[in-house]
């Protein structure tokens, strides 16, 4: 690893790791400041969401979610901060490289005495540390809020450190494909479009997954390997999916110091 690297790969993304973090968070607190009244509504609750469509309760796995306890009321708000933080790491996965390549800068790093899988490998413990800082943060003020808003009810705590161990495995996993995919392009002009879209394509899959129950969807999406539904129930990792989920961000990641060390990289002319 070449620490000037890692430096500059790190303090480049800052702001882009306090944006996730705060926004992060406010959705947090935002979600457990209404609980106490699900909680105290439970009834009034299980009616409201019996009046939604049941395709739409499968999808968000709302139908088996325990609205009036800690952790049902968590794993709800978890299915949008796995998408939030989805949407981050493929965003660093997909920029890792591609922006110095479209800055024709990647030339001038690569000119110096530091190989390639050096480069990389310090750019990936650079992305890899941002989205563990958003982690450490959200970490922080779930327990904060439900410290503040849980209303004297009791919740088991290894099943919470489940859910928030998901996480990281969540973000390597699209960190590690968005990076393998901007490598097997020929040129990433503009992160966005494809972190959305692998983001949202596998939020998608992981929704028609709860819809078509039969259809082996889960063993594409990465959220159905880490569904927080199925957390909170078994009080346990869906330990096929995870082990699953953590070979493809291994060979994801064997593909990519392959692809990258033989890669031809684009110079300014």
């Amino acid at each position: 690893m070449s620490k000037n690297i890692f430096l500059h790969e790190f303090r480049t993304r800052l702001k882009s790791v306090l944006t996730w973090s705060l926004g992060i968070s406010a959705l947090i607190l935002f979600f457990f400041s209404i609980f106490p009244s699900f909680a105290e509504q439970a009834e009034l609750t299980t009616q409201l969401l019996s009046k939604f469509p049941p395709a739409l309760l499968e999808a968000f796995g709302m139908n088996r979610m325990n609205l009036s306890t800690i952790l049902g009321f968590l794993s709800l708000v978890m299915v949008f901060i796995q998408l939030c933080l989805a949407i981050q790491a493929s965003n660093y996965g997909f920029g890792l490289v591609s922006i110095e390549e479209n800055e024709l800068t990647a030339d001038f790093l690569l000119s110096k005495p530091v190989s390639r899988a050096r480069v990389l490998t310090s750019k990936l413990l650079a992305a890899v540390s941002s989205l563990l800082v958003t982690d450490l943060v959200i970490l922080l003020v779930t327990f904060i809020s439900i410290i503040l808003f849980n209303g004297g009810r009791t919740y088991e705590l290894r099943t919470l450190n489940l859910l928030l161990l998901s996480m990281p495995i969540l973000q390597l996993c699209f960190l590690s494909v968005g990076l393998v995919i901007s490598l097997l392009v020929k040129r990433v002009r503009s992160v966005t479009p494809y972190s959305l879209g692998l983001a949202f394509g596998a939020y998608v899959l992981n929704a028609f997954a709860g819809v078509f129950g039969d259809v082996k969807l889960e063993y594409i999406t990465p959220f159905k390997h880490l569904d927080p539904v199925y957390i909170v129930g078994y009080a346990a990792f869906n330990s096929p999916l995870v082990l699953l989920n953590l070979a493809i961000s291994l060979i994801a990641l064997g593909a990519s110091y392959w692809l990258y060390i033989r890669r031809d990289i684009p110079a300014v002319s």
